[in-house]
């Protein structure tokens, strides 16, 4: 299947939920730290968490932005 076009390399960051739906900026709050630094994201939405996926060549530096501001753990 040669014809199935893909993007590997991606690592997530997982938001600890469950997220109350009345909750507003919590998606925004973790992405605007990445996209000052020039880190790209691809998030993914459930109804009770959210995901932040990154480029495996970008996560440490994602991860000593986010622990500025909030726990990130294994």
């Amino acid at each position: 299947m040669s014809n199935i076009k893909s993007e590997k390399n991606w690592r997530a960051f997982k938001v600890e939920g469950p997220l109350d739906f009345s909750l507003t900026g919590v998606l925004v709050s973790l992405a605007d730290p990445l996209a000052e630094a020039q880190i790209s994201i691809f998030a993914i939405s459930t109804y009770d968490t959210d995901y932040l996926l990154v480029k495996d060549d970008d996560f440490k530096k994602a991860v000593k932005i986010l622990e500025t501001f909030c726990n990130v753990r294994d």
